[in-house]
């Protein structure tokens, strides 16, 4: 006899997550047996377990009867843990793609609640042929028995923390609260995808955006700790902190999906929004108000709300405002925070490097997040000024976004986008820069594990705003793909603009090359690059490249300026 249940994944999810706002279990079930029983035997082992909804299944494999199968494992599960001796025990339960549900619940030992996860599978299962109460309670037997194990290691920090997610932005973001903290004569400590730093001094190299990168950052004793948090790992593993005293998130666009189980920008926003839903409540949700998906956050954040848009004249900052909230933006170039019948002044936007001269949005967006929370977690405003003036774009600060310099008289921008949306801010620098009558040349590469879509509208967005594409090859990013699937996404998006002839670069070195060589001085060139950066900068350092500074920047966005606003080609 086919199995009736099959455990897909059991994950122990150790810190806040998309289920519960602590530590939880996470069960994904095959359930074929209940998608195929008969609607009779669905409805008397529904009635046995007094699942109302049960008395009317839906058809053999419809959506309907996974949802009542959803309904029915919650509720064994609930039962059988407090047949177990727990007094009782929250529950959810909820289909999802693949004809799969999962049940998820709160845990306080880990064998005990993987033990009470399995036994969960295994009477479900049961119940479709077997009296509901007997199988239960021999299986509540085995799971009393079970070894507790460990208890949760989530910590609950005693210094002030900021949490910072988004699809673009994070690290920039991140790196300049840390400066701002600094600045302001805090000892701070952060982690992001580069790496966990204690001040400017990076302690650990790799990734740690995710459960781990906390744990190690609050291991150092700051006085304010700074947590980029990604989404996959708090899928993964939960959110490393059991609460924060500011989150913040930049935006939510497409990228990553079709990974653990997030297919649409809405399910991906849903796990971005997690941050704000362990907010202290005395602390604040930092949501961009010009992205909808983060301001819709505000309806479950569990903060004050603090919203940053470029657009002054929001129609959400009246409303929030009179909820004694707090709303930053830029007014008479000015970046200015709102309170309730106040207005303070914080520093020239064309003064914070950050926004190359103001031209890059999307940097301004990271610099208005970054000043509500320094402003939110109680940094002096004029600290958080001097700290927006001195943070600038450099390799060392801010590696591989919007890094500028000059070779041979040309702009050469070195720079991290991998997603649509952070083409589209890339490319609006490239424009910003370019003076009359010269041209942008762009290489791009991106890692495998995108959709076919996202690579489209990624290379599409390049071709849309340069005059010369080419393709560098990421061979270490390949995640599942072959070079060749890639190459051909990328030129397909590429031709959906109307750019036929792509040429493709071993690597983001070789690519840069290739357009140095063919572009004319004064010319802006581009160039994501991700696993040769320090290759790139290398050897832009031995060709005597020259890093522009704030001044420079300011005086080519002038000189750029002096032609109409236009397309980068007409198409």
């Amino acid at each position: 006899m086919a199995t009736a249940v099959k455990i897909v994944e059991l994950r122990v999810l150790d810190g806040p997550n998309l289920y519960f706002p602590r530590p939880a279990v996470k069960l994904t079930l095959e359930v074929p047996g209940w998608l195929r029983a008969a609607p009779a035997t669905v409805r008397t082992a529904g009635d046995r377990l007094g699942v109302a909804s049960a008395r009317t299944p839906g058809g053999v494999n419809s959506q309907h009867r996974l949802r009542v199968a959803a309904r029915i494992a919650a509720t064994v599960t609930r039962r059988l843990a407090v047949a177990a001796g727990a007094r009782r025990l929250a529950v959810r339960a909820r289909p999802v793609e693949g004809g799969r549900l999962v049940v998820a619940f709160p845990w306080r030992r880990r064998s005990a609640a993987e033990a009470l996860a399995r036994a969960a599978a295994e009477a479900l299962g049961a119940v479709l042929r077997r009296s509901p109460e007997r199988v239960i309670a021999e299986l509540a037997e085995r799971v009393a028995a079970a070894d507790p194990g460990e208890p949760p290691i989530v910590p609950d920090p005693d210094v002030p923390v900021i949490q910072v997610t988004g699809t673009n932005g994070k690290t920039t973001t991140t790196r300049l609260l840390a400066h701002l903290v600094t600045e302001a004569g805090r000892k701070v400590s952060y982690s992001s995808t580069d790496g966990v730093y204690r001040g400017t001094r990076r302690v650990r190299r790799g990734d740690y955006s995710g459960f781990g990168g906390a744990g190690l950052v609050l291991a150092t004793r700051p006085d304010i700790a700074v947590l980029e948090t990604a989404r996959g790992g708090m899928l993964l593993r939960g959110i490393g902190v059991a609460h924060n005293d500011v989150a913040v998130v930049t935006n939510v666009s497409a990228d990553h999906l079709d990974l653990q189980g997030v297919h649409t920008v809405d399910q991906l926003a849903e796990v971005k929004g997690l941050i704000t839903r362990i907010t202290r409540p005395d602390g604040w949700d930092v949501l961009n108000a010009d992205d909808p998906r983060a301001l819709a956050m505000r309806r479950h954040a569990t903060g004050r709300p603090w919203l940053f848009s470029l657009d002054h004249r929001h129609p959400a900052f009246r409303e929030v405002l009179g909820e004694d909230g707090r709303c930053t933006t830029v007014l008479d170039g000015w970046i200015v925070v709102l309170e309730p019948g106040s207005l303070r002044r914080v520093v020239r936007l064309v003064d914070v490097p950050i926004t190359l001269a103001g031209i890059s949005s999307i940097h301004a967006q990271n610099a208005l997040a970054a000043t509500s929370a320094a402003l939110a977690v109680g940094l002096p405003r004029r600290a958080v000024a001097r700290g927006l003036r001195s943070f600038e774009m450099d390799p060392e600060r801010n590696p591989g976004r919007a890094n500028l310099f000059d070779l041979d008289g040309r702009i050469v921008v070195v720079d991290y986008a991998h997603n649509e949306e952070g083409m589209r801010g890339l490319t609006e620098i490239l424009q910003g820069l370019r003076e009359p009558g010269r041209e942008i040349w762009l290489a791009i590469g991106t890692a495998g594990d995108r959709n076919d879509a996202i690579l489209r509208a990624f290379s599409r967005q390049a071709a849309l705003g340069s005059d010369h594409l080419a393709i560098a090859e990421l061979v270490h990013y390949l995640r599942g793909r072959t070079r060749e699937d890639i190459v051909e996404r990328l030129r397909a998006g590429a031709h959906e603009a109307g750019e036929e002839d792509v040429p493709v670069h071993q690597d983001e070195l070789a690519a840069l090359r290739a357009m140095w060589s063919a572009s004319s001085p004064s010319d802006v060139i581009g160039v994501t690059a991700l696993s040769m950066r320090t290759e790139v900068f290398r050897w832009l350092s031995r060709r005597s490249a020259r890093r522009l500074s704030p001044a420079d920047v300011k005086r080519l966005v002038r000189r750029a300026s002096r032609r109409p606003a236009s397309a980068a080609r007409a198409r």
